[in-house]
């Protein structure tokens, strides 16, 4: 707070003078409610279907669904985190009004809320910037530019900029604006050098990052020579106003036309945006330096509304790593209530290399939606097998039935199991939809914790929920069921890489020890193995933190400290582990399934025999694969 407490009727003005339904817009899109009130989808909790409602004749907001209510300082407040004197300044410089303070009048600049600091370096920064630009040194920028179509009014309508090559050029223009060295470093604009801060960007082209309210928050960072020895992109690292999952490129030029339109393009560059902006795609937004992910779900879903024509058009790149990168965002598209395709340019083009070489019209077609994402996330896992064996087939169908049984749509669900049948070359369809329907029930019946049941072993009618804390009497290591478990468990907490993407596919019930079906339960409620690959330290404490009680939480402590017995620590020795557990698993369900067909005897219904028998010889095929190639047919 600038020299004391913001004057009464300063705040009373600053409330006025900004209009609730226009500062709530910015976040996410409101429909008329009736009355003259207005609702959209609530942006502290997750819902299907709009409970938050905004009076702007009075001022005020609340939430059926979680209670949360008040004015416009209490809305700003609670969605970007501030304190009441951070939120008054923010609202009071966009109203234009000019703050009085108790106990010592109006020092502008000193001692502001910290937030509202760090967003005043980078607006500063920014515009330094773009200035640099225009320089002379920055020539090699301008060419980086105008190779890639980019003109002088493209650059300003995105406010790309240049870093300079030097030490401190920025650093020194922002003391110069009254900012302390603290402040400089907590932005990420600077870094710690010898003689204390320099710029962290240099000699670079420079993006800004803004939220969804427009404040440029970080920087994406483009190399330009071949002496600079950092990273391609270099991005702003986290700070108090900047956190990679939660921010998306171009959402403050995109977000009304997403929200009128219902529709948002995903590309995966600065120039893919640019590009498809300047094509006439304006709902072209981008992650910055990181995978889609669950944050920026909840960043669309507020501007889509979750109508039923939402679409969501994610273009990768058609190589190795955008098929990777789309596979990845179809682990979270049941999130979406909105459809969700994929659009891969030909020649594995990019939208901003498309535009180069076919013009703005080959930019607009692409991204009219080609193929739905499960579509291509099917072929994807299909591609991988040999469908001219049985045990191809049905080792693809482990892996994919799993997928089409995430579809909550159950009309849908059904029909791309048909479509799935149709991929596999499997003439029995109804085989193929029951299975699916099967595993549907089974992640029903865990209440929606967790990712489906694993590929393999089947059960008729299991009861998938883990005991609420380790039980029963102490483990046998020697039991080498137990051990191999435990080992597992240990290469999920140490190396999720290892694992990593195979072990988030395993349920619960394939872990026999209850302690340790606890442990895997909880690595699930976390979100997953895959998620400690890069970030080992924080997927350990969310791992620790999704335990239900002390004890279970001792035991992850134990697991993740806990030598392995591998001499060698590896892909090979992880996949072994992996490969033994759920070999296990599929055994015990042969020996169900076997002692089922025995009970059924010569007077059984014949489709229900038939379809016994189908699972029996799924079962046998896939532990034969297993057998026969190991990891591989995971």
């Amino acid at each position: 707070m600038a020299g004391g407490r913001i004057n009464d009727d300063d705040v009373k003005a600053v409330r006025d003078a900004v209009p609730i339904d226009a500062v709530v817009s910015e976040y996410l899109q409101l429909r008329s409610a009736g009355g003259g009130n207005l609702k959209g989808l609530c942006p502290f909790h997750d819902e299907k279907s709009p409970s938050f409602q905004v009076s702007p004749s009075k001022g005020l907001f609340h939430c059926f669904g979680c209670q949360e209510g008040g004015d416009t300082i209490a809305f700003v407040m609670k969605i970007d985190h501030l304190s009441f004197s951070e939120t008054v300044e923010r609202l009071a410089a966009k109203a234009g009004i000019t703050l009085r303070y108790e106990e010592g009048g109006y020092n502008p600049g000193h001692q502001r809320g910290e937030r509202i600091r760090l967003i005043e370096a980078h607006k500063e920064a920014a515009q330094f910037y773009a200035g640099q630009l225009d320089g002379a040194e920055a020539e090699i920028g301008r060419r980086f530019l105008a190779e890639r179509g980019f003109d002088q009014a493209a650059a300003q309508h995105f406010g790309v900029g240049y870093s300079p090559a030097g030490w401190d050029h920025l650093t020194r223009y922002l003391r110069g604006k009254g900012f302390s060295d603290k402040e400089l470093i907590l932005s990420g604009l600077s870094q710690e050098g010898r003689r204390g801060p320099i710029d962290r960007f240099r000699g670079r082209l420079m993006w800004p990052i803004r939220d969804v309210g427009g404040d440029v928050v970080g920087f994406g960072a483009r190399k330009l020579r071949d002496d600079d020895n950092g990273p391609k992109y270099l991005n702003t690292p986290e700070t108090p106003i900047y956190k990679k999952s939660q921010v998306l490129y171009g959402i403050d030029l995109a977000k009304k036309e997403i929200a009128k339109s219902s529709r948002a393009v995903v590309v995966e560059g600065y120039t893919d945006v640019m590009a498809c902006h300047l094509a006439g795609v304006t709902t072209a937004i981008a992650t910055c330096g990181t995978a889609f992910g669950g944050d920026h779900i909840k960043i669309l879903r507020r501007l889509l509304m979750d109508n039923g024509s939402a679409r969501v058009i994610f273009t990768f790149d058609g190589d190795a790593a955008g098929q990777k990168a789309a596979l990845r965002a179809f682990e979270d598209d049941q999130k979406f209530a909105a459809e969700t395709y994929i659009a891969i340019a030909p020649e594995g083009m990019d939208p901003c290399e498309l535009r180069l070489a076919k013009g703005d019209e080959a930019v607009a077609d692409l991204v009219e939606p080609r193929t739905p994402l499960f579509e291509f996330a099917l072929r994807q896992i299909v591609g991988r097998y040999d469908l001219e064996t049985p045990a191809g087939r049905a080792a693809a169908l482990d892996e994919a039935a799993p997928v089409v049984a995430r579809i909550k749509n159950v009309a849908s669900q059904h029909e791309v199991a048909v479509q799935l049948a149709g991929m596999l070359g499997i003439l029995d369809t109804q085989f193929v939809v029951k299975r699916v329907a099967q595993l549907a029930r089974w992640a029903r019946d865990r209440g929606g914790r967790g990712p489906a049941p694993a590929p393999g072993p089947a059960r008729t009618a299991p009861e998938m929920r883990a005991p609420t804390g380790p039980s029963g009497p102490a483990l046998n290591l020697r039991n080498p069921v137990h051990r191999t478990e435990r080992e597992l468990l240990k290469l999920a907490l140490q190396y999720p890489s290892l694992v990593s993407p195979a072990f988030d596919a395993y349920g619960v019930d394939e872990f026999t020890a209850p302690p340790y079906a606890v442990v895997r339960q909880i690595i699930a409620d976390a979100g997953g193995a895959e998620q400690g690959i890069s970030d080992a330290a924080g997927y350990l404490a969310r791992v620790r933190e999704a335990a239900p009680d002390d004890r279970a939480r001792a035991l992850v402590t134990e697991l993740a400290v806990e030598p392995l017995h591998g001499r060698t620590v590896d892909e090979a020795y992880a996949g072994d582990q992996l490969v033994a557990v759920r070999l296990r698993a599929v055994d015990r369900r042969v020996r169900d399934v076997q002692g089922a067909l025995a009970r059924l005897g010569s007077h059984a219904d014949p489709d229900h025999l038939a379809a016994v028998q189908n699972e029996l010889w799924v079962l046998q095929q896939y532990a034969q694969s297993l057998r026969n190639r190991g990891a591989a047919a995971l």
